[in-house]
Order: structure tokens, then C-alpha cells, then sequence
């Protein structure tokens, strides 16, 4: 695994297990913090430029496609990054309020999306922190 790969897989890794664990304690701050974000254009301008450029930044220093899990794992959550910030940028606000909100009020999208980052953090540091530098 390349040094890029490792780091990246620790950042993301640890990234989401610290998320997770926060979404876990602290259910109804996220909730709230992010039905007020998407009310907000301001709001949800300055998120979709730092969600393009974090993804960005992500594709041009790893857009590695090979047969390791891990570091197309780390490849494609770069793309999904970089997709999801330009559909911030270029989507209609009602569109992406009306999402949000729906997925919000569904009880279930909470427990997955923090299910989801939790298991995925854990995969990607213990790849990250077990691999040695090529």
C-alpha cells in the first residue's frame, strides 16, 4: 500500500470512526445541525466548496484503482466526495432541502448512515495502521 493510501485510509478511517461514535452521543445536535444547514443557502454554499474541494484534493492525489479493497475504498469515497459537492453546487436548494429533510424525518437513515461510518471507519484504519509503506 502507497504512503498516500495509508494516510488516507487512517484520515477517512479515523475520520469515521470519531464521527460515528460522536452521531451515536450526540443523535439530536446532528440532526439538527444539518436540517439547519440545509435551510440555510449561505449555509450550504460554503458546504458544498469545502465538500468539492476535500474531494477534489482527494481525486488528483488518489484516483489508484487496483485490486486491494482498501484502496479502491479510499478512490471511490474521493469520487463520491467530489460528486456530492458539485450536486451541492449545481442541484436546485429545494431538491436537496426536500432530500434532506426526508431522509431526516426517516427514522432508520440515521442509524444506517452512523452504522455505515462506523463499520467503514473501522475497516479503513485497521487497513491504514496494519499495512507497511511499498
Amino acid at each position: 500500500m502507497s504512503y498516500r493510501t495509508m494516510f488516507l485510509s487512517r484520515l477517512l478511517g479515523l475520520f469515521f470512526l470519531i464521527c460515528g461514535l460522536a452521531m451515536i452521543v450526540h443523535k439530536q445536535i446532528f440532526t439538527d445541525a444539518i436540517a439547519t444547514v440545509s435551510g440555510n443557502p449561505l449555509a450550504m454554499l460554503w458546504t458544498a466548496l469545502l465538500i468539492s474541494l476535500a474531494g477534489l484534493a482527494m481525486v488528483l492525489v488518489h484516483n489508484v484503482w487496483s485490486k486491494r479493497p482498501a484502496v479502491v475504498i479510499v478512490t471511490v469515497l474521493g469520487w463520491l466526495t467530489l460528486i456530492k459537492g458539485i450536486d451541492y453546487l449545481f442541484l436546485p436548494a429545494k431538491w436537496l432541502g426536500g432530500f434532506i429533510k426526508a431522509a431526516l424525518n426517516s427514522g432508520a437513515y440515521v442509524y444506517c448512515v452512523t452504522a455505515f461510518m462506523l463499520v467503514l471507519g473501522a475497516y479503513l484504519t485497521y487497513e491504514g495502521f496494519k499495512s507497511k509503506p511499498a
